[in-house]
């Protein structure tokens, strides 16, 4: 589920393009609601993970997990501009929670698995408020780096799969190693595409913020864990 909604983020890379900035007043509040609900939802599936891991719930596996995930996802999209939308942002994000859940356990019954996660956790923040930073600071439009972004997840979600199927741990190394730069560059610009009103629908911004936040933390994890004694 390393992949957000392909459609979407075409339908964004050409609007971007072509797409005037907004005025300075309603891009703030575009980007103040998608950060009032990204704040809550990171709540919400925290506080879902954390329960999932405390109960010991078994991980719904990958086939289960992406058609969850897509399906919430496709339900969101079709919805983004009704009260309906919302909610099933919270449904999404909450089911993202509850498949952390499992993850964390594992990393956690390692020796140093409370560091891993913690740096995991750490690192993510960093790399979550140095591109946001960049992006609000930076006059500078990033549009341009939508279709490499969009190609280079399409490349790596196919490998991600051919990782777990075919069990290539070196390749799954490398997926996440990319994942961590490309969630970065979507941080980068999806608040930039906020910034420059190329993005004005807060519910879905929020739903590509969180998508590059669980999948940067998911990536960190892993690579923290190999590196750390995981096998």
């Amino acid at each position: 589920m390393s992949l957000n909604d392909r459609s979407y983020l075409s339908d964004q890379v050409l609007s971007h393009g072509g797409a005037a900035a907004l005025g300075s007043a309603e891009s703030r509040k575009v980007l103040r609601n998608t950060y009032m609900l990204l704040a809550m939802t990171l709540a919400f599936s925290a506080v879902v993970a954390g329960v999932s891991a405390a109960m010991g719930l078994p991980h719904p596996g990958i086939i289960l997990t992406l058609i969850g995930y897509f399906g919430l996802l496709f339900a969101v999209s079709k919805f983004r501009d009704s009260a309906l939308g919302v909610g099933l942002v919270f449904a999404l994000t909450g089911f993202m929670g509850y498949t952390l859940g499992p993850i964390i356990n594992r990393y956690l019954s390692l020796p140093n698995g409370g560091e891993i996660v913690m740096m995991a956790m750490a690192g993510t923040a960093v790399i979550f408020f140095a591109m946001s930073a960049i992006a609000l600071t930076s006059k500078r439009d990033f549009s341009f780096m939508g279709n490499f972004l969009l190609v280079g997840m399409i490349v790596a979600f196919l490998a991600g799969l051919a990782a777990i199927f075919f069990e290539m741990p070196l390749l799954s190394l490398v997926v996440s190693a990319a994942f961590v730069l490309l969630m970065s560059g979507l941080i980068l610009y999806e608040t930039n595409a906020i910034i420059q009103g190329g993005e004005t629908n807060y519910v879905m911004a929020t739903v590509s913020l969180f998508v590059s936040i669980y999948n940067l933390f998911t990536s960190l994890l892993h690579l923290l864990g190999v590196f750390g004694g995981d096998e």
